[in-house]
């Protein structure tokens, strides 16, 4: 079957500044992901991994060159359609679990779909899906302060994913937890990448992360010095070193 080819970056450059104090951050990066892919984006620091995922995630707009997202030219779309894009196509998780402290797991997850202006009855049940998909069944309730760092970011990963995202954006997921729980939230993403095809895209620094990955694209001096498969990624099952159909393919933008 066909993979479907849900993101391309053809050419793509990012400059801040303009003149003598001018930074060019992306210097042409053609880049190309499948949909239901695991992808983990490598690099040291200033090598531009950072600016592409803000890239991909809507988050800023190329200088040059060309986005597509399902075939969408995104660096044409305006700043009210990207927001659109992502509120409907993206989730993101950051190293930093970014939970509002005096809000419940139950309502700090159901804050996307508030946003969306979904009825209370069904943020309700998304939420408690959303938890139950990552494991906390029976947290609901729990503040922040009354969470792991593990599970604070569970209750992160439920909030991305809530609104079934086409594309779960990941930066340094595991940087704030300890060894044996990074390995828990990466065994959660490889489970949402097989189990609702989500295609994972993840900024890490860390190998041991990393190797969960199927493909590995390492940035260097803003342009992909290293883009290679891997064939035998820290998954679960025997057909770890396959990427998932995707579910169904995203409606266009």
């Amino acid at each position: 079957m066909t993979a479907i080819m849900l993101i391309e970056l053809k050419g793509v450059t990012k400059t801040y500044g303009q003149g003598a104090t001018a930074l060019q951050a992306l210097k042409g990066v053609d880049l190309c992901i499948e949909a239901g892919d695991f992808v983990a984006i490598m690099g040291a620091s200033g090598s531009g991994k950072s600016t592409a995922m803000n890239t991909l995630g809507c988050l800023d707009t190329p200088t040059t060159g060309e986005y597509l997202f399902n075939g969408v030219h995104v660096e044409k779309l305006s700043r009210d359609q990207r927001a659109l894009l992502r509120r409907r196509y993206l989730g993101f998780v950051f190293q930093g679990f970014n939970l509002l402290a005096r809000t419940s797991a139950q309502e700090n997850v159901e804050l996307p779909l508030l946003y969306r202006g979904e009825p209370a009855r069904q943020r309700h049940a998304a939420a408690k899906k959303a938890l139950d998909s990552v494991g906390l069944a029976g947290w609901e309730h729990h503040t922040p302060a009354e969470l792991s760092g593990g599970q604070q970011q569970r209750v992160a990963i439920a909030r991305a994913i809530v609104t079934e995202p086409a594309v779960l954006l990941a930066d340094e997921p595991t940087g704030n937890l300890d060894t044996q729980r990074s390995h828990e939230i990466m065994d959660l993403l490889w489970k949402l990448n097989i189990d609702h095809g989500i295609t994972v895209l993840m900024v890490t620094h860390e190998p041991d992360m990393a190797a969960y990955a199927r493909r590995m694209v390492r940035f260097v001096d803003g342009v992909v010095a290293d883009d290679a498969r891997n064939p035998h990624p820290v998954g679960l099952g025997p057909d770890a070193g396959s990427a998932p159909q995707a579910a169904s393919q995203q409606e266009r933008v």
